[in-house]
């Protein structure tokens, strides 16, 4: 007795060929190296940035002044300049400040930063950041 059971014929489509099979695994490979190149493509947008911040929060303190508190990640020995902006529900910018921050000796730091506003901000955020001295 056969304890082999049989597939009925034509019910997965045509039994693949070597030349269909080589063409699945070429396509495979294709797709990997892909993935591959855009995972270090991202990885080194992230080593390449000198300075880095991401948003904590924000306290709108009346119609004159927000506090915005953010994390800035950077070279310790770096001084770097940030922009900070309160807008207003229509998106206008009603505070804006720059800051400097220096040297430290960690690579990550949380920042307060209060601002002047004209009018009611609703939200506060960190514009940009760049690096003005490297400090090596």
């Amino acid at each position: 007795m056969d304890d082999v059971a049989t597939v009925p014929e034509g019910r997965y489509g045509r039994p693949p060929t070597p030349a269909r099979r080589r063409r699945a695994q070429l396509a495979l490979i294709g797709l990997i190296v892909a993935a591959v190149a855009v995972i270090a493509w991202v990885g080194s947008g992230v080593l390449r940035d000198p300075v880095q911040w991401s948003p904590v929060g924000y306290d709108v303190k009346g119609p004159d002044r927000t506090d915005v508190t953010f994390d800035v990640t950077k070279a310790p020995g770096s001084t770097v300049r940030c922009t900070v902006v309160a807008l207003s529900s229509g998106f206008a910018e009603v505070g804006v400040k720059t800051v400097t921050i220096g040297p430290a000796a960690q690579r990550s730091q949380r920042y307060t930063v209060s601002l002047a506003t004209q009018e009611l901000a609703v939200t506060g955020q960190v514009s940009t950041c760049e690096v003005v001295s490297s400090g090596s």
